[in-house]
């Protein structure tokens, strides 16, 4: 499952639903991902389930032994790193475009198709004399890269009101727990 989720983002696919006519259509791809095509290839349903009881501390560990194997061989160099965050939207009403309610993202306005995720707001320009921002009910995803390779080497999700100065020092702490990154050069917007 976990190798047909890769699949996905590398064929740029953002709906389980076109994984899985991918995977039926594909079936050598299916195979290489694991599955037996002999049998009828998991639904929607399954892959959906899947996620959703998904410990995200197993996607952790494996990132963790990438990195690891990747610093081993050279690939990830941790001499000049870069921390930027990238807002996720929860599928809420909330942040749905034709949806023209009044209170949408009053910060007492609790989605209820997602309760635990909160309000945030981001740029919707990156134009240094345009002030334009958009608020939306979700999360961000933190991401430390090695600037020379291009590669993640740790990534935190918090809730979209996390403002990413609060996380910097602990994502900085728990990376050098995995590679050190004493005397690294380190990239950051104003954030």
């Amino acid at each position: 499952m976990i190798c047909s989720f890769i699949v996905m983002k590398c064929e740029g696919f953002s709906m389980i639903t076109d994984l899985v006519d991918y995977l039926n259509n594909n079936l050598l791809i299916a195979h290489y991902c694991g599955f037996d095509i002999s049998a009828p290839l998991p639904s929607y349903w399954t892959f959906d389930r899947f996620l959703k009881q998904l410990d995200n501390d197993v996607l952790s560990s494996i990132m963790k032994s990438q990195v690891l194997y990747l610093s081993k061989q050279g690939i990830v160099d941790t001499s000049f790193i870069g921390l930027d965050s990238t807002p996720i939207a929860a599928n809420t009403s909330q942040n749905n475009p034709k949806s023209f309610l009044s209170n949408k993202f009053k910060p007492d306005n609790q989605p209820k198709a997602d309760t635990d995720c909160k309000l945030g707001v981001h740029t919707a320009s990156n134009q240094t004399n345009e002030k334009k921002y958009e608020f939306y009910c979700g999360y961000k995803n933190h991401v430390l890269v090695d600037c020379i390779s291009g590669l993640p080497i740790y990534e935190l999700t918090t809730t979209a009101n996390v403002h990413d100065s609060t996380v910097a020092l602990d994502i900085l702490a728990d990376t050098h727990t995995l590679l050190p990154i004493t005397e690294c050069t380190f990239l950051a917007d104003k954030g």
